[in-house]
């Protein structure tokens, strides 16, 4: 039976904190068995905590009854532990080891808790399946590397708030349950008992309320707040997240991206002690997906995308010449001095890759004997061929691949086996390379619904320049809109807000809505324009992708306590589960079946 914990058995110290300082010092320790390895006439434990781990140390000098309960200790029982600290042995230092220089001659030892035989080893050295580390999430936050990662979380977040509240920030909780209101993804509805027939829904960001606390006067507002999006999953995204989230009136948009610019440079300083130069460069949307093909572009390494559609726009490869006679655009990207490493199968693989995202097919070069392999030459003369190799500067031991249509396929495509190549060639170096992505389109064609969405909201700032093509041209409207990039990796993405409740309302009907869906869905708002709305904007951070790009780990599950798996369950605590007929009855709700 496990004793109980009393005042007299409190920890002084914890175990990773110990040191050379500490030798002589009476101390107790508190914490988990990581192992015990009987030696004879010597028996040694190895405490662990969320600090680290001491060596505690039983002799023949031990309390026979102590050195009895040292032999039956096993892993993960819960020991805590009064000692004297004392200097190892010699040949018993253990460098790569924090603590490794001490130990603790163990004087009285309570056993608080016993455990199983664990599913595995808590270790960050044994390789353990997703199914089964998640199941055991628990056992699995033991590791010290995730143990790691939470506790860097949560230094992030606690910096980030310092950084706000020195800035005049107010922190202000927006509520969890509101009215639905489309924001992109597909919200999570909360069925109401009371209004039978009704449901909340669970915040995508706090977007309308911290809007609305600006027209309340707070000026800055800040939170760390939980939001929820019903989307399928990937690496980088979970149902439920954590932003930090804020918004400033009587700003502009680079006083809000030189906030950002502020907490960033803290943040990698006191966590990383890593230094970030400011101010982070510049990037219009254009600019980036005619040169990455992406909207977050890695930019720690080149191979950027060119045109070439002005040299074979009459040329006799009817794919390419077709191409830009239709509108489109010819485009490749030239990996420089790789043709050994990519070879004629490894380009129809990625052939079939860019096939899988819309692309036609792919073209290419391949020059790594003394004449080039290209798959087009045939319907090429050797001058335009020569042409097309100078422009892009294709020479011996590049590969260089070509997309042929309209440009919502070559940029994205090409942009995409961009990372993918250079990912899999290993040419990205280390380094955090930040930056600014401006003027996003407002709109984008939603070929589902035959019809034009918000690319961020709709209560984005369009530029006052575009507004007289509203609804002549949607496509050309450029919107007050940024994102902050690190590394390929969206961190961050606001903008200036609209204040007038007669655009706001213009923007609404250029979206599709109806007068009677305005009404419905943001009559609230548009009511609160027309009280006096001071100039306002704001962004919100994504904090599980920034300590995940931060910690270099692999997945948002590797820096969130309890994630979600591709199912959007959670394998540990089976969630969701099935409502029982008296709670469905209660929301006046049935469930019919996917027949």
């Amino acid at each position: 039976m496990a004793e109980f914990f009393n005042n007299s058995d409190k920890r002084t110290n914890y175990c990773g904190t110990l040191g050379a300082s500490d030798i002589g010092k009476k101390v107790t320790v508190c914490g988990w068995v990581q192992k015990q390895r009987d030696l004879g006439s010597l028996i040694f434990i190895d405490l662990r905590d969320r600090s680290g781990i001491v060596q505690l140390a039983f002799d023949t000098n031990s309390d026979e009854e102590l050195f009895k309960a040292a032999f039956a200790v096993r892993s993960e029982w819960v020991l805590s532990v009064k000692g004297t600290v004392r200097k190892r042995g010699e040949g018993a230092i253990n460098p790569n080891m924090a603590t490794g220089d001490i130990e603790i001659f163990v004087e009285s030892m309570k056993i608080l808790s016993r455990s199983l035989t664990p599913p595995f080893e808590i270790s960050d050295n044994v390789k353990i399946g997703e199914d089964t580390s998640l199941k055991y999430r628990y056992l699995d936050l033991r590791r010290p590397s995730l143990q790691k990662n939470i506790m860097t979380r949560h230094i992030i977040a606690k910096i980030a708030r310092e950084y706000f509240y020195e800035n005049g920030f107010v922190e202000i909780e927006t509520p969890m349950m509101i009215k639905p209101t489309p924001e992109g993804a597909r919200d999570y509805l909360v069925p109401s008992r009371i209004h039978k027939g009704c449901a909340y829904a669970l915040p995508q960001s706090p977007q309308i309320y911290k809007q609305l606390l600006m027209l309340s006067g707070y000026d800055r507002y800040i939170q760390i707040a939980r939001c929820f999006r019903d989307e399928d999953l990937r690496a980088d995204r979970q149902p439920e997240f954590t932003q930090i989230d804020l918004e400033m009136s009587f700003a502009t948009q680079e006083d809000i991206m030189e906030m950002n610019e502020g907490l960033m440079q803290r943040l990698f300083k006191e966590v990383l002690g890593v230094n970030i130069s400011l101010p982070i460069p510049r990037m219009t949307y254009k600019e980036a997906m005619t040169r990455f093909g992406s909207d977050k572009p890695d930019t720690r390494f080149g191979m950027e995308i060119q045109d070439i559609s002005n040299i074979v726009k009459n040329c006799g490869f009817s794919v390419f010449s077709g191409a830009v006679q239709n509108g489109g655009s010819v485009r490749a990207i030239v990996v420089k001095n790789m043709a050994a490493r990519i070879s004629r199968k490894d380009i129809d693989k990625l052939a079939e890759h860019a096939k899988g995202i819309g692309a036609k097919g792919l073209a290419y070069i391949r020059f790594s004997e003394d004449t080039p392999n290209c798959s087009f030459a045939k319907f090429m003369t050797p001058e335009e061929l020569t042409q097309i190799m100078d422009k892009i500067d294709c020479s011996k031991g590049d590969v260089a691949l070509f997309v042929a249509d309209n440009d919502r396929v070559t940029l994205p495509t090409l942009g995409a086996l961009r990372l993918k190549i250079a990912k899999q060639l290993d040419l990205i170096p280390e380094g955090y390379n930040f930056l600014w992505i401006t003027e996003f389109p407002f709109f984008e064609w939603n070929e589902e619904t035959n019809s034009w969405d918000a690319m961020h909201h709709p209560f984005t700032m369009p530029f006052e320049e575009c507004l007289p093509y509203l609804e002549s041209d949607p496509g050309s409207v450029r919107a007050r809109a940024y994102d902050l990039v690190l590394n390929g990796t969206e961190l961050l993405s606001g903008s200036i807000r609209i204040t007038d409740w007669e655009l706001q309302e213009k923007m609404f009907k250029a979206l599709g809505l109806t007068p009677e869906e305005i009404e419905a869905k943001f009559g609230f708002l548009v009511e609160a324009y027309k009280y006096g709305a001071p100039p306002h904007g704001g962004s919100g951070m994504g904090l599980d992708r920034l300590a995940m790009v931060m910690l270099g780990a692999d997945s948002l599950r590797d820096v969130i306590a309890f994630p979600k798996v591709q199912n959007a369950s959670e394998p540990m605590s089976k969630c969701p589960a099935p409502m029982e007929e008296k709670a469905l009855a209660e929301l006046g709700l049935s469930v019919t079946s996917d027949d």
